[in-house]
């Protein structure tokens, strides 16, 4: 097959199919006496994060109770009835799309237990890299799982701990994970917040009087009218009790931290602080970036909306070219959009984008995108700008290009599907049919977030998306390499 003719003729425009779909959000409130109510309004503002599915347990001092459904939060936790079911001065929340474990009902977070010290629920925002290994070994000495969530094999580790205490057999489970974790869970003895060594997936913590809330985004806290205290470091672990007592336990050392870098690109919405920076602000430095690195002879500055937009903000006020909203996004178009026929489906990016003509038309565009991951999408964006009357079409992407996959918690299409894990900048640039394309440079992306440039020898952010440069083991990865090897290239003998 050669690159680009047949993909452009065969890939079905499933505008969802051509975006790194978020990770998850979580959500933790104890000491209020509407636990879940304040719960479910953080998860609102956490729902881009996660749109497949959403639950909540909550705990009243003796008995714990959940609720758990698919579809958005606004679907199953919208009236009194339903926020009655769940009572109690203690609640946990969770917003999936789903990575390890696929969806359904059974893998709903937060995942709940009856262990020997009482109830445990947990949710996760993440990946266990080592999941399926650690899922064999518990198997195979007896253990039974209800899920298919990596997020289970905590559960078990916790439950067969032989530490006395439930904190130290928590931390004990911990040691044996790899990978991304940031935690919220509660127990009889309160609620735990945690984050994994390298702090690559985010988790903050804030107060509502005297209740103590986590969240992994302070948008969560704005929505909520919660003060943000600070974030949870890497490898930190919180603990606090009913009687509002906070404890902070540094069980892992205190390793370089490598926290995602993507969180600035894409996933954290722009009124979030990220790693003590304002993402909006973070968004626009890329776009001034690029602005300097890969300048466009063109009349106006056009963003992809949503995300591109304070990039092109940036490219714009540091290149002098008019920003124009060229492109009108609906936001009514949602993941389970039914599709009756394959003519519909070819009409996905014009479901959620339109060009808006009298900003296009004899114009040189510079279109401004957050990435690029099978490049479907762009392609169908600039031949809507050709179609528009767009006299040329640069195209500017605000990260570099997606190379490689992500094992830590975000849906990445294999290395073979992406399009910069395939291609050289001239063929991705043929294959969207663009009169010209540049990314941000690594090092442009590291000063946008306030760094000099990238420290190759000790990175400071989990950049691996864009590098390959993994910071942690990928033991379930290097498996089934092996096992691919094995069936691929068997034995002579």
């Amino acid at each position: 097959m050669t690159e680009g003719a047949d993909l452009r003729d065969t890939t079905p425009w499933d505008i969802q199919d051509d975006t790194l779909h978020e990770e998850c959000g979580v959500f933790g409130v104890i000491g209020a006496a509407d636990a879940a109510a304040i719960c479910a309004l953080g998860l609102h503002a956490l729902q881009h994060r996660g749109q497949e599915a959403a639950g909540i347990t909550s705990y009243d001092g003796s008995e714990f109770y959940s609720r758990r459904g698919l579809g958005h939060v606004a679907e199953n936790f919208a009236t009194g009835e339903q926020l009655a079911e769940l009572p109690g001065h203690m609640a946990a929340g969770h917003v999936r799309y789903s990575t390890t474990g696929g969806s359904g009902l059974r893998n709903i977070q937060p995942l709940y237990a009856d262990l020997a010290s009482g109830g445990f629920a947990i949710a996760h925002n993440g990946n266990i890299s080592n999941a399926a290994a650690l899922r064999e070994t518990l198997v195979r000495n007896g253990a039974i799982f209800q899920s298919t969530s990596d997020t289970e094999v905590i559960i078990h580790f916790v439950a067969t701990s032989r530490f006395p205490k439930l904190l130290d057999r928590f931390i004990d489970a911990l040691r044996y994970l790899e990978g991304a974790y940031s935690l919220v869970c509660m127990t009889v003895e309160g609620m735990i917040a945690c984050r994994d060594p390298l702090g690559i997936r985010p988790l903050v913590m804030g107060k509502i009087g005297d209740a103590v809330v986590f969240a992994s985004e302070t948008v969560a806290f704005d929505v909520v009218g919660a003060e943000f205290i600070r974030e949870i470091q890497p490898g930190e672990l919180v603990r606090v009790d009913f009687a509002g007592n906070i404890e902070s336990l540094r069980p892992f050392g205190d390793p370089a931290p490598r926290p995602c870098i993507f969180e600035h690109v894409y996933f954290s919405r722009p009124d979030s602080i990220f790693d003590g920076r304002a993402v909006y602000d973070v968004r626009k430095q890329i776009g001034v970036q690029l602005a300097l690195e890969s300048p466009a002879d063109a009349d106006v500055v056009v963003p992809v909306p949503d995300s591109g937009v304070p990039a092109a903000i940036g490219f714009s006020q540091q290149s002098g070219i008019p920003f124009e909203l060229g492109i009108i996004r609906s936001h009514y178009v949602g993941r389970t959009f039914i599709q009756p026929s394959d003519s519909a489906r070819h009409s996905g990016v014009k479901r959620k984008h339109n060009a808006n003509r009298l900003i296009v038309e004899g114009k040189k565009i510079v279109l401004i995108d957050d990435s690029i991951v099978r490049g479907t999408t762009s392609l169908k964006i600039v031949q809507m700008m050709r179609d528009a009357g767009a006299k040329e079409v640069h195209f500017r992407v605000a990260s570099p290009p997606t190379g490689y996959g992500c094992y830590y918690g975000v849906d990445t299409p294999e290395r073979s599907k992406l399009l910069a894990g395939r291609m050289d900048l001239e063929a991705m640039r043929d294959f969207i049919q663009a009169d010209s394309l540049a990314f941000v440079s690594i090092d442009g992306l590291y000063r946008a977030v306030g760094q000099e440039a990238r420290n190759n020898a000790r990175p400071q952010y989990c950049d691996a998306c864009f590098t390959g440069d993994y910071p942690t083991s990928l033991t379930d990865l290097a498996r089934r390499e092996s096992d691919a090897a094995q069936l691929t290239f068997p034995d002579a003998a």
